[in-house]
């Protein structure tokens, strides 16, 4: 999983107690004219440290301060030494530099103080700002009490510890800031997000009083206050709100590396597995140059966790592998590069070696070993083998009596039908809970589930301590009672009926219902026979039965309308006509001659009658005008000649034809 994080504002990295003279570039070269003079004069020397870090050099300022460690002693050159090497990031350094003065002036504490806080010795750290608020007296309260609650939100962001209250007002926009940070690692994200609009609305208002300042340099100074509110609403789900207040401030490109790691990162854990492409974008925003000075170990030690994983997203599989090595090496003890090096087998479809894996480290580290048990059950179940996550799981010592994990062994095991492991499994925690916390709710209710359980699966014999003893812890539940009674009564049916005379009577149980009223009701459907006054044995009968329901009246049925009533019904006139006695079948139909078969134009039926030659007297073939008698001539007008008649089957013929020119494709011809 992503890991996301606040981004702390440190204390002030350049807070000088000490009024150092400002010095420009010809001054520095002043004071080297003087010493190619007099080389081991002292002031000389030590102006000339102090020009060299007024200009930045501080690698130059601590060459001379090593050249002539025989004229500069270190009790007159201490701070400025220790405070190049600080500068320099040789933090361990400057530690050593501090401690080794002879005398701790306000100057050196306040140094210390930046020291231990970059070292996250946040205790020591507290304890050096306390006493320098106690007892220095200067212009320089304020931003010691900005120190102070830095902190104070780093002991509560990275340590989880709970912050005392140090009465802090919060009067400037850093304070409330700090605060808000403090108030996050407490969990209390509506507070936080007041406490952060305070600040904005504080910043705003100290920098327009300055002329010199635009609007751009205001947006500036706020994009550390508006990180932190887009990383309030991530927490709260509100992600797509996040997203867009963090693209905003990668916009305005601001000059803190350590910011734009911080926004980059979280967006990252937004994006998780989509996205891809973006995310590699907002990876190289993380390998800033001085990102490492800038943020926390956790801080650090969370992206390139975030690194190893988005390389696995993106299936490059060696680099995953390089980078949770690298993790691993670093940080023998820490889980998360196992399970990451674990979770890239599983995609390469290694399942045996992510186990084995696992298993190697859980015996290196015993105190990690409940976690990965659970990841390598969840892997035996992904592979089908429900059984050996089971025996995983129940290996868990500080686990297996939980109620979660005895109704999720009792769901496997109830899948793969092993209903005597599953009832085990609800004995080992029932007498866990007897012995450690007896008559507890928990053990109570797993007492209940485990009697269900039984009489679900028909185990009543085994179910029957378990229910008697919900029942003397509760003689009162009638429930119970029932379902007591109900396993002795295939066990002991002598017991039941003991048992049976607790029940309550049935008067006690019986409702107290007007039915005249709810008869009478809307809603009411039964209706009351009213009849005359009932004696003798018919009023006895009426009282112990109570009230008969009225019978229904059949409806007449419907007769058809050629019905008559003088003629005997067929009896047989609900069968099928196929199966009745008189049935014949069909009558075949006389053939009709098939016309428009043959060749074109071609007749089958009739043809002897237009044939001309069969005829006893055939007219000739080019008639002559006026020989063709009247009965002729009417006989032939009646009749249609042989290329005008239309065939039965010539549809069918035509439809056939353009079927098969179709089939032909393209062309027609």
């Amino acid at each position: 999983m992503f890991q996301n994080f606040p981004y702390c504002l440190s204390p002030v990295a350049n807070l000088w107690v000490v009024k150092l003279i400002l010095l420009s570039t010809w001054t520095c070269f002043a004071f080297s004219l003087l010493l190619q003079i007099n080389k081991d004069d002292v002031t000389a020397l030590h102006c000339k440290v102090v020009c060299l870090i007024q200009n930045g050099s501080f690698k130059e300022a601590l060459s001379v301060i090593h050249t002539h460690t025989k004229v500069l002693t270190s009790d007159s050159i201490t701070f400025e030494k220790a405070y190049c090497e600080y500068r320099l990031n040789r933090i361990e350094n400057a530690l050593k530099t501090i401690q080794s003065a002879s005398q701790q002036t306000d100057k050196l504490k306040e140094l210390h103080g930046q020291v231990l806080y970059r070292l996250e010795r946040y205790d020591d750290c507290l304890a050096v700002y306390r006493d320098l608020i106690r007892n220095s007296q200067d212009d320089y309260e304020e931003e010691r009490k900005t120190n102070l609650s830095a902190v104070v939100a780093a002991q509560s962001t990275w340590d989880k510890v709970e912050p005392e209250d140090l009465g802090l007002q919060e009067a400037t926009y850093e304070l409330c800031y700090n605060a808000a940070c403090a108030l996050i690692g407490q969990g209390r994200l509506n507070e936080a997000m007041k406490n952060l609009q305070k600040a904005e609305d504080l910043c705003r208002q100290s920098l327009s009083e300055d002329s010199d300042v635009t609007e751009e340099d205001i947006e500036a100074e706020l994009a550390i206050i508006h990180g932190q509110m887009a990383y309030i609403m991530q927490l709260q789900g509100r992600t797509e709100d996040a997203l867009q207040l963090y693209n905003q401030i990668i916009k305005l490109k601001p000059t803190d590396v350590g910011l734009i790691a911080v926004i980059a990162n979280n967006i990252i854990t937004i994006n998780k597995d989509q996205n891809v492409f973006d995310s590699k974008k907002k990876v190289k925003l993380t390998n800033a140059e001085g990102v490492e000075h800038k943020l926390s170990k956790k801080q650090l030690q969370a992206i390139e966790f975030n690194k190893a994983l988005l390389a696995m997203y993106t299936n490059q599989a060696d680099q995953c592998r390089k980078l949770s090595a690298s993790l691993q090496s670093q940080n023998p003890e820490h889980l998360l590069p196992v399970l990451i090096q674990a979770a890239q087998l599983c995609r390469e479809k290694q399942h045996a070696k992510a186990i084995e894996l696992l298993q190697d480290f859980a015996e290196q580290s015993p105190a990690d070993s409940a976690q990965i048990k659970l990841t390598m059950a969840q892997l035996k179940i992904a592979q089908g083998s429900v059984t050996k996550a089971c025996i995983i799981l129940r290996s868990i010592e500080e686990l297996k009596h939980k109620p979660g994990m005895v109704s999720a062994l009792v769901t496997m095991y109830s899948h793969e039908e092993d209903i005597d492991s599953a009832i085990e499994v609800f004995t080992q925690a029932i007498q866990w809970y007897q012995e450690y916390q007896p008559k507890s709710p928990v053990h109570l209710s797993l007492i209940r589930e485990a009697a269900n359980f039984k009489l679900k699966y028909g185990r009543k014999k085994e179910a029957i301590s378990d229910l008697e003893e919900l029942w003397k812890q509760n003689p009162k539940d009638i429930h119970t009672l029932a379902q007591l009674i109900s396993a002795y009564s295939l066990v002991d049916p002598e017991k039941a009926k003991v048992l049976s005379k607790h029940l309550p009577s049935s008067d006690t149980m019986s409702l107290k219902v007007d039915v005249d009223v709810l008869e009478n009701s809307p809603g009411a459907t039964y209706v009351r026979k009213k009849g005359g006054k009932l004696t003798g044995e018919n009023q006895q009968k009426e009282q112990g039965q109570g009230d008969v329901k009225k019978k229904k009246r059949k409806k007449k049925g419907k007769l058809p309308k050629n019905y008559d009533p003088k003629v005997t019904p067929d009896p047989e006139r609900w069968l099928p006509m196929r199966e009745r006695s008189y049935y014949r079948g069909r009558k075949k139909g006389k053939k009709k001659d098939p016309i428009g078969k043959g060749t074109q134009g071609a007749t089958t039926a009739g043809t002897s009658e237009l044939d001309a030659s069969k005829t006893a007297s055939s007219p000739p073939t080019s008639p002559r005008p006026g020989s063709i008698t009247a009965a002729s001539s009417a006989a032939t007008s009646n009749m249609i000649p042989p290329r005008h008649q239309k065939p039965a089957g010539a549809a069918a013929t035509k439809k056939k034809q353009q079927q098969k020119k179709k089939k032909g494709g393209k062309g027609g011809w």
